[in-house]
């Protein structure tokens, strides 16, 4: 990360959380870099990260009058 490897690595985008994935890195596993692939239950990583964006964005809803449009449009989608 700090020599700029991976500055023009490909990636995804996390479907729910928005963040970008790189699909590769030299020396580390690609089922690590996608963390759906990691679970044996795909149906299970689905609810778990589903329920977990609902809970950040419950929690944020505290601190949402303080935040800009830009922030509020990165919140996950439950």
């Amino acid at each position: 990360i700090h020599s700029g490897a991976l500055a023009n690595a490909k990636t995804t985008r996390d479907p729910i959380f928005g963040f970008e994935i790189v699909a590769e890195c030299p020396g580390v596993p690609s089922e690590i870099l996608r963390p759906r692939e990691s679970w044996a239950d795909k149906s299970g990583y689905d609810a778990t990260a589903k329920k977990l964006a609902g809970l950040f964005n419950k929690n944020f809803e505290s601190y949402a009058a303080g935040a800009s449009a830009e922030v509020k449009a990165a919140a996950p989608v439950a």
